[in-house]
């Protein structure tokens, strides 16, 4: 039993008795940590699975009010909700605006997801500043740096560690870049308040660097391989003993689930050494288990992002976030292994409960609220955007 008192979990253990508590029969489920999304921007579900070319993603960009920006947000943070998702780490960087980034706020603090908010560094001082001091409910805040320069990066990380904001950066390199994190870490800014995002393309200084200042990262597989980021370097983290948190990233090419996510990290790194092996080499490191990739999108997502006291795991003292899954369905049934089920064989059609900070979000597999409203601000900006970019094409 788990017991949640006042958004906590109080107690876990057989047979617990609280005469006032609403029991929830789970039986036939799986009772797990809600997933931790490490890496979502949001509002770029307005090109949910568009999969066009990149000139038709900068017109649509260009046409898009803070009432898009609100509703595309909303149906992303719901959706992640309902795939059994309590908290999304959502990159604040649409087009900026005032009142975009309104928008974007207002939707997030309306999903009932747990939602770190990172706020771009090419939103400015004084935007930052403000943000920073209105944490509120589920809502917390962080910086989004932009910026390789060392000198230029200096400066804006320092701020953000002043107004005590974790400081998430987008790595994706190439050979000639190869370095860049390392130089980050010569310089004394990498620390254990840093998530480096996706970091395709690392060399092993930066590796090294990585992990001698205990930063973390955090990887998007299916959006990495789909947007041409490249392999995500999953092996090259297990060598230097580094656990990455997972993240959809855009859903223009990847599922807004954690389901797929795991799949996908499991399946590169296997497939990568099945081909060593099939060439004759010998030696070869473990295949990652299912045991890896689950903590991957739940308690190494938590310390990716700074929340690990909070959320991650089912413990005394943490927050309620808790996602039960049926096993009672043909896709698993029977269950071998609960862990392998849910990395293997589930989808989001098992997610029967989503509890975010004790609150129920998904009730029999169905959001608790806000999905027609979704759904409509959805259709509705959908077709506004539809029309805008044909008016322009033919112009």
């Amino acid at each position: 039993d788990v017991l949640i008192d006042d958004g906590v979990i109080s107690e876990i253990g057989p047979g617990l008795r609280s005469r006032s508590a609403e029991q929830i029969d789970a039986a036939h489920c799986i009772v797990m940590p809600g997933f931790v999304d490490a890496h979502r921007h949001s509002w770029r579900t307005v090109f949910r699975n568009l999969d066009g070319p990149p000139d038709q993603q900068r017109l649509l960009e260009s046409e898009l009010s803070p009432d898009d920006i609100y509703a595309a947000s909303l149906v992303g943070l719901k959706g992640a909700l309902a795939a059994g998702i309590s908290t999304v780490v959502d990159w604040a960087d649409p087009p900026r605006s005032e009142h975009t980034m309104d928008a974007l706020r207002n939707a997030q603090r309306d999903s009932g997801a747990r939602v770190v908010s990172v706020l771009s560094s090419s939103l400015g001082e004084q935007p930052i500043r403000a943000a920073s001091e209105s944490n509120q409910g589920l809502v917390t805040y962080a910086f989004g740096a932009e910026s390789n320069d060392t000198q230029h990066a200096s400066s804006e990380w320092g701020m953000a560690r002043d107004l005590g904001l974790r400081i998430h950066h987008h790595v994706n390199l190439d050979e000639r870049s190869m370095g860049r994190v390392d130089q980050l870490g010569r310089a004394g800014l990498l620390g254990d308040d840093v998530t480096l995002c996706h970091c395709s393309g690392v060399g092993d200084s930066d590796l090294a660097a990585i992990r001698e200042a205990g930063a973390a990262v955090v990887i998007t597989p299916a959006s990495e391989m789909g947007g041409g980021m490249g392999l995500p370097p999953i092996q090259k983290l297990i060598d230097n003993e580094i656990r990455p948190g997972l993240g959809v990233d855009s859903e223009s090419t990847a599922p807004g689930d954690m389901f797929a996510q795991m799949r996908a990290a499991n399946s590169i790194q296997h497939a990568a050494l099945f081909d060593l092996k099939l060439s004759g080499k010998a030696g070869l490191p473990p295949l990652l288990t299912t045991r890896d990739v689950i903590r991957y999108a739940t308690s190494d997502g938590a310390h990716a992002v700074g929340l690990s006291r909070e959320v991650g795991s089912l413990e005394p003292g943490k927050q309620a976030d808790i996602l039960v899954l049926r096993t009672d369905l043909p896709n698993v049934h029977p269950v071998n292994d609960p862990i392998g089920a849910v990395v293997w064989g589930m989808d989001t059609s098992n997610v029967d409960w989503l509890f975010v900070g004790g609150e129920p979000q998904v009730r029999h597999g169905e959001l608790v609220s806000g999905l027609d409203q979704a759904l409509e601000l959805a259709r509705s900006s959908h077709r506004r955007l539809v029309g805008a970019t044909t008016r322009s094409e033919e112009r």
